[in-house]
């Protein structure tokens, strides 16, 4: 079987969830890895088995020939990355967001079927398996009409790490949306996955740290559909960090944390309406305790909330292979591109 050639540019942490994939992976051919450090690209290639480490992406894209690139650098430079590797004759999967504006992401789609190749944005935490069985309770009926989607991120980012270092700021804190805009895309298309596009959408974007270094550490974002509502958080101010999912329908409701998954769900059970919240308890202690063994041996493993990202990777691949869509849409990455555009927008801020 002839192996499709890949080549990824960017050595980040993202960098090398995507690099052990292609590492293990029998359908592709790791040619290049390529960073403007020479040590990072020689490290990544000889961690990962690259065939080549570079420092010009230009001159991977003319030696390697690569069918596919992971394009996983900073946001500011996708479009240009993402346009030469297009033009280079291949496919793209390029890490969130995109593109810093729904304009710019039109612009690049159009070029992307201009040249007839795919263009896929990381949607990872869609293919995690707590958000594949919640898509399996609304299918199945479980959930009923879904009716509030509830979905909250909370991560200590100004105490440390590299969104808090000052001599050194990260590129994140000159996006639209500060260093926010480097995780509002998770946030989106999670929230679309389970509502509707949005009739009103009211934001309130803070910064209670109150320094000149992050522009924003904080989203409260209210999305109205018809009867339907939403809620997106982001703090940087509460603990412990978490990547909450709330669904509540006409039936029962679902949650989930994809930093420490579990499922609860609470729905009418044997027994009636008053016996219902002691079978429910029952059942979900029961499922906790299942989910902390689970989480331990995750631990153990070093396997992290990136899990997903495999999924999508192996279904991107997997389409590319037999010539059909890859599992992220157009529309699923449109969507999410227009509902962070209206979270921005000036009439839309509270």
């Amino acid at each position: 079987m002839l192996k499709v050639k890949s080549a990824v540019i960017g050595t980040g942490e993202i960098s090398a969830e995507h690099l052990k994939f292609l590492a293990t992976s029998k359908a592709t051919n790791l040619v290049g890895v390529c960073d403007l450090s020479r040590a990072a690209a020689e490290y990544a290639a000889k961690t990962f088995g690259a065939e080549k480490a570079y420092t010009d992406y230009k001159q991977m894209l003319d030696e390697a020939e690569p069918d596919v690139v992971h394009v996983l650098t900073p946001p500011q430079s996708h479009v240009t990355l993402t346009t030469d590797c297009l033009d280079a004759g291949a496919h793209v999967i390029c890490e969130k967001p995109i593109t810093l504006g729904h304009d710019q992401f039109t612009s690049l789609w159009n070029h992307a079927q201009l040249k007839q190749k795919h263009l896929v944005e990381d949607h990872n935490y869609r293919f995690n398996q707590p958000i594949l069985k919640i898509d399996k309770l609304i299918a199945d009926g479980v959930l009923g009409d879904v009716m509030e989607v509830d979905i909250r991120m909370a991560l200590d980012l100004r105490s440390g790490g590299r969104f808090a270092d000052r001599n050194l700021p990260n590129p994140a804190h000159r996006l639209p949306a500060g260093v926010i805009h480097d995780f509002i895309t998770h946030l989106g298309y999670l929230t679309l996955r389970f509502f509707p596009d949005p009739d009103k959408v009211a934001a309130a974007w803070t910064n209670h740290g109150g320094d000149d270094l992050f522009k924003y550490d904080d989203l409260d974002a209210i999305l109205i559909a018809g009867n339907k509502h939403a809620r997106i958080r982001f703090s940087c101010r509460t603990a412990p960090d978490c990547f909450a999912v709330t669904v509540r329908g006409t039936r029962a409701e679902v949650q989930t944390d994809l930093f420490h998954p579990f499922m609860r769900l609470i729905r009418p059970r044997i027994g009636g309406e008053k016996l219902s919240p002691v079978v429910n308890q029952f059942a979900n202690g029961l499922s906790l305790v299942g989910s902390s063994i689970g989480t331990f041996r995750n631990k153990l493993m070093q396997r992290s909330p990136y899990e997903g990202l495999h999924t999508l990777l192996y279904q991107t691949y997997k389409a590319l292979g037999n010539d059909d869509e890859p599992p992220v849409t157009f529309n699923d990455m449109d969507r999410a591109s227009r509902l962070i555009d209206q979270m921005l927008l000036g009439d839309n801020r509270i």
